[in-house]
């Protein structure tokens, strides 16, 4: 049996396609339930969070331009490569949280089955949530989502994966770029979703994925102003958490509270806004009229 030191793995962050480390050169350890060591996670700054926060922005105007055929394509694309790893990841998840292995290994499924769902919403969501209005007058009136654009969530703290996953796609599918603070403690599972989304097609900058203490990085993104939207679910302190809504109030951020509920439909509506357009009909618009 080999006494040699066992040396180990220091992950980075996910931040505009790119895996760099903090920019302060900060790091903590990451232990299973039990105490004992996996590996070291960059612990992310102020500095990492406007940096993920550019990267999002410069990346969503092409997402969101993208067709909803791409981004379905892409997500499913995502689900094949986790599942592709699910072993990796089940037992990674297994050790991160003291579950069982078949458990784990059945987080990792439903995971992979959540990517497949959002998918295929990408290129009906607009069908159902949009529509044609009734008008007096000779005009279309037509009403369809768009995305929010920037969103910053808070990942939940004691499910690493699934938790993970049902918070980035929704949001993604309906063509924002986010910014995500892993699980504190737990954030393996979450940088290691970081490489299946960099290998799975989807534009740097889109997910941008930071690990580290929430109390420090939360405040930055509820404050930040080119942040559109912000989700608390990760966000276990009630007084945190009121302090974040507060600083959200301030710039007008669209907040999502802690036990708010994982439906799909009302997931996609949280991160997007209503786009009405006017079109003259008949008489109108062969006068050119209309507005």
């Amino acid at each position: 049996m080999s006494d040699r030191l066992r040396v180990k793995k220091t992950y980075k962050l996910y931040v505009g396609g790119k895996f760099p480390r903090s920019e302060s050169g900060r790091s903590y350890p990451v232990t299973t339930p039990d105490g004992t060591e996996l590996a070291n996670a960059a612990l992310a700054s102020r500095k990492d969070v406007r940096d993920a926060v550019a990267a999002a922005r410069k990346a969503h105007r092409p997402w969101a331009a993208a067709t909803a055929y791409l981004r379905g394509q892409i997500l499913y694309r995502a689900a094949e490569m986790l599942e592709g790893r699910s072993g990796q990841f089940a037992a990674e998840l297994a050790s991160s949280t003291g579950a069982d292995p078949g458990e784990a290994l059945g987080t990792v499924e439903a995971a992979i089955d959540r990517l497949v769902h959002y998918a295929g919403w990408t290129d009906k969501f607009a069908s159902v949530a949009g529509g044609a209005n009734p008008v007096a007058g000779p005009y279309f009136n037509h009403t369809k989502p768009e995305p929010l654009g920037v969103v910053g969530l808070l990942a939940p703290q004691d499910d690493p994966l699934l938790g993970l996953v049902e918070t980035i796609a929704p949001a993604v599918a309906a063509g924002n770029a986010v910014v995500v603070v892993a699980s504190e403690s737990r954030p393996l599972p979450a940088i290691g979703f970081a490489e299946v989304l960099a290998t799975s097609d989807l534009p740097g900058g889109v997910v941008n994925l930071l690990s580290g203490r929430v109390a420090e990085l939360a405040p930055w993104l509820a404050s930040h102003a080119d942040v559109n939207g912000l989700d608390l679910t990760g966000v276990d302190d009630p007084e945190l958490a009121a302090g974040l809504e507060r600083e959200a109030a301030e710039n007008l951020k669209v907040v999502r509270r802690p036990g708010s509920g994982t439906d799909s439909l009302a997931s996609l509506r949280r991160w997007t806004e209503y786009k009405t357009v006017w079109h003259p009909a008949g008489m109108a618009a062969a006068a050119g009229g209309g507005y």
